[in-house]
């Protein structure tokens, strides 16, 4: 498996938004990411360190305003971590490698797989087609990637 890493040059990279999103725990306005109505088939890696996060055949509409997945691609590229800000008790969604912050964690999502809704914000994600995931590193996850209707 490959080794993902924050870089100063990945972080220097990100746009205003993604800084903010990744780096200072911050949330994208709903309804405003360019990844939330993708259908393409692929998988979502994280934009700093380029570490597996979800694929699209566990990608859902939930009608939050994010992009949603049922779970993760590989669970240990993802850290879960009790956020008790704004006045609420969640659980914070972050790459486990990179330490971008990505989202939430739920327990509202789909009964019939798993329960859960992965509420990430398109600023954390990269799309990683799946014509390009042999290409870019990511061939071992193509099994995971359905055909999506």
């Amino acid at each position: 498996m490959a080794r993902y890493e924050k870089t100063d040059a990945a972080v220097a990279a990100l746009t205003p938004e993604q800084f903010r999103v990744t780096q200072q725990s911050g949330t994208e306005r709903p309804g405003t990411g360019p990844l939330l109505y993708n259908k393409e088939p692929g998988i979502y890696v994280d934009i700093v360190s380029g570490e597996p996060l979800f694929a699209s055949s566990d990608k859902f509409e939930s009608g939050c305003g994010w992009p949603s997945f049922t779970k993760p691609i590989e669970p240990a590229n993802v850290a879960e971590l009790r956020d008790a800000t704004h006045g609420m008790v969640r659980t914070e969604v972050r790459s486990a490698n990179g330490d971008s912050h990505l989202g939430h964690v739920f327990d509202d999502g789909p009964r019939d797989r798993g329960g859960l809704r992965y509420c990430i914000n398109s600023a954390s994600l990269r799309f990683v087609h799946r014509d390009d995931m042999v290409a870019q590193g990511y061939g071992d996850y193509l099994p995971q990637v359905e055909e999506v209707a």
